[in-house]
Parts: structure tokens; C-alpha cells; sequence
């Protein structure tokens, strides 16, 4: 309940102020939609802006808010090819009449930052990552893309980092959500940032009975290919382990289920209580993805549950090696085998689930919501 409480302390934050946020596209909920939702109950009053929505993917807190798209979404099939127009975003975000606004928070993980802001109007950017396709991920985007992709990509992307860039200098100032990202905005704008972590209901989370725990382990999200399913599923068919794969889409479930182990199990995408229930009664969360920040660990110790992680990224910032969990520090079948191997022989594997809901207690929404009015502060809003 102590998210509930903090929110009922926190109360309207938009004091009569007209507040717009920026975020890049609403057509799922993900982590960074999650944090949308919070920034929409801090100013219950403000207005979204948006390259594309889908209303229908979307959650009663950010519908009930006023929704404007830029143009993009008035183009083709946007709310399913909206990353195609990536290289028209930034005109996009610079036609948005901001004016009358007194206030403007950007969430970024794709093009959002860049909207022109009235001169009196405090400009707050939550960035959940710089863009990975144009920076530290760009050769992993690209060699995974389809030809026609592939090949426009070294065409766009010098001009899209100038903007980027560019546009960084707007900003009143940043919060980042991780170490992991305040590191490469700097790298990459030369701006510094203030952590803050995002919001996770930790409260939402349970340990289960000692007696209800299962044997096997859990890789739960989307089976994207930066975050490394594919290392999970071999390493496990290697180990002969038993292991639940929770997450979509289907055709990555068909194509992983070709290189997995009897003992694999994929359930494809789950109720949130199914999730819960799988969470707090598995032996340990396999992460081998490099995050910016990672809600899905956060969650699973909420749960009492320890997390296997790939030690690069925001897990840096959530999981503590030894006490919460354990690190692998080389992307590849062999180091996860190995790591796994470690834990099955450790105290981890058979530790309560006290510390581990300890840790996850330190990212809850109250911290956030501090970390947030801290930084308007800073800025003068």
C-alpha cells in the first residue's frame, strides 16, 4: 500500500499549470508506457503528444487524457509501420504547436525531445534511452533488419544523429533511468543527467510459500533479439534444465522452440497473474540481455525471487551480485551454462526471500515521483 499512500500525498502536481508531455509512440504497454502512466497521474490534467497511437492497446490511465498525434500518424498504416517513418519524426516534432504550455516533459526513447517549446516553459526530459538503432545498437539493428531497411538505414542515420544531438541542447535537463543511460547521454549529447530509476508497483508482488516453489527457472518479456532468448533457451537445452519461457511474438516462440531442450516450455504471452504466479515460484530469473534499466528484475524480486543476469546495463544499478542474484560477464552460451551451474551449488539457490524484497523495495513509485519533482525543481518548474 505505501505507492497508494504516496500517491494520495502527492496528490495534483499540475497546480493549475498546462503541462504537455511528449512520448514517442503509444501502441503497446512496456516499461516506458509505464512511466507515462505515472507522469499521467502526477498531472492528471496534462495533455499527451505522440507520433502514433492505438487507443485500443492502451490503458484507461492515458486514454482518459487528451491524445494528440504529430502527423505522422495521419500517414499509411502508422500505427503498424510507424518505425519506417522514423526520418520524418523530427520535422513532425518541431510543426507541434507547444504554445500556452507552462510546462513540457518529454519521454524519450525514440524521437520526443525535439518539440520547440515556449521560452518561459521548462522542458524536463525522462529519457528511458537515447536511441539505440541510431547509436550503441545501430550495427545490431541493422544486420538484423530486412534488406530494404538495412540498406536505407547508413543513408538516414547521419542526419538523424545531428538532429538528435541538436535537438539534446532544448532540454532544461534530463533524469535518466539508469546509470547505464546517464553514462551515454553524456556520451553521446555531452549533457549530464540525475538517476531516476523507474517506477515499479513493487507492492503489486509477493514471495511465495517455500513449499510452492517450482524447479524450474523463468525468462519472462518480449523475445526480442537484443535481449538474448536465444541464450537462455540453448544454454538450457545444454544444462537439461527445466525452464518457462513467457513472452511473444509467436514466430520468435516458432523459431526458438527449434533450439530448445525437451525441458523447455514456452507459454507465449500471459494473464499478469499467471505471471505473478510464475515469478515468485521459479528458481531464479534468467536475464542475458543488456537493458537500459530492466522492470521485468525488479519484479521478480519484488517476488523473493534471485535474478542470473548478463552484468552489463541498468541491472548494474537493481541487482546486487552475491545477495540478489548473479552476474555472467560475457554474452554467450557457454558463460550463462557456467553461471547457472554456480547458482545451482551456491546459497542464492536455497536463500529466503528477504533480501531480495529489500532491494526491489528501493524502485517503487514514491521514488520515482521524489526523483521527478526534484529534477522540475532544478529546472525552475
Amino acid at each position: 500500500m505505501s505507492h497508494l499512500l504516496g500517491l494520495m500525498r502527492m496528490g495534483d502536481m499540475s497546480d493549475g499549470r498546462r503541462v504537455a508531455i511528449i512520448h514517442y509512440w503509444l501502441v503497446g504497454l512496456r516499461g516506458g508506457e509505464k512511466v507515462l502512466e505515472q507522469l499521467c497521474r502526477m498531472f492528471p490534467q496534462a495533455d499527451i503528444y505522440t507520433h502514433v497511437a492505438d487507443p485500443a492497446k492502451l490503458s484507461a490511465t492515458l486514454t482518459r487524457h487528451k491524445i494528440i498525434e504529430t502527423r505522422i500518424g495521419r500517414l499509411p498504416l502508422a500505427r503498424k509501420m510507424y518505425q519506417k517513418y522514423l526520418p520524418l519524426m523530427p520535422r513532425a516534432l518541431e510543426e507541434l504547436d507547444l504554445s500556452g504550455y507552462d510546462l513540457v516533459i518529454s519521454s524519450e526513447a525514440g524521437p520526443a525531445k525535439g518539440v520547440i517549446v515556449p521560452p518561459d516553459a521548462p522542458h524536463l526530459c525522462y529519457c528511458h534511452s537515447p536511441m539505440r538503432y541510431l547509436w550503441d545498437q545501430y550495427h545490431v539493428y541493422r544486420n538484423g533488419a530486412g534488406l530494404l531497411t538495412r540498406s536505407m538505414m547508413p543513408v538516414f542515420a547521419p542526419s538523424l544523429r545531428q538532429w538528435d544531438v541538436t535537438s539534446a541542447a532544448r532540454v532544461d535537463g534530463f533524469a535518466a533511468n539508469s546509470n547505464h543511460v546517464a553514462a551515454r547521454i553524456k556520451k553521446y549529447w555531452r549533457r549530464e543527467s540525475d538517476v531516476v530509476a523507474p517506477p515499479v508497483v513493487v507492492d503489486a508482488f509477493a514471495p511465495a510459500l517455500r513449499s510452492e516453489l517450482g524447479g524450474y527457472y523463468l525468462w519472462a518479456g518480449e523475445l526480442a533479439p537484443y535481449k538474448r532468448p536465444d541464450l537462455a533457451v540453448k544454454a538450457f537445452a545444454r544444462l537439461n534444465l527445466p525452464l518457462v519461457v513467457i513472452g511473444g511474438p509467436e514466430k520468435t516462440v516458432r523459431k526458438l522452440q527449434g533450439v530448445a531442450g525437451p525441458n523447455t516450455t514456452f507459454l507465449n504471452k500471459v494473464s499478469f497473474e499467471t505471471l505473478k504466479y510464475h515469478m515468485s515460484r521459479c528458481k531464479a530469473l534468467i536475464f542475458p540481455g543488456e537493458e537500459d534499466f530492466g522492470i521485468v528484475p525488479v519484479e521478480v524480486m519484488a517476488s523473493g525471487r534471485p535474478v542470473i543476469a548478463y552484468g552489463r546495463g541498468g541491472i548494474l544499478d537493481t541487482v546486487v551480485d552475491g545477495e540478489t542474484g548473479l552476474f555472467f560477464r560475457e554474452q554467450s552460451v557457454e558463460a550463462l551454462v557456467d553461471a547457472v551451474e554456480r547458482f545451482e551449488g551456491s546459497e542464492l539457490s536455497t536463500a529466503g526471500p528477504d533480501a531480495c524484497v529489500a532491494r526491489a523495495g528501493l524502485f517503487g513509485v514514491d521514488r520515482f515521483e521524489a526523483g521527478i519533482l526534484r529534477n522540475l525543481k532544478a529546472i525552475g518548474a
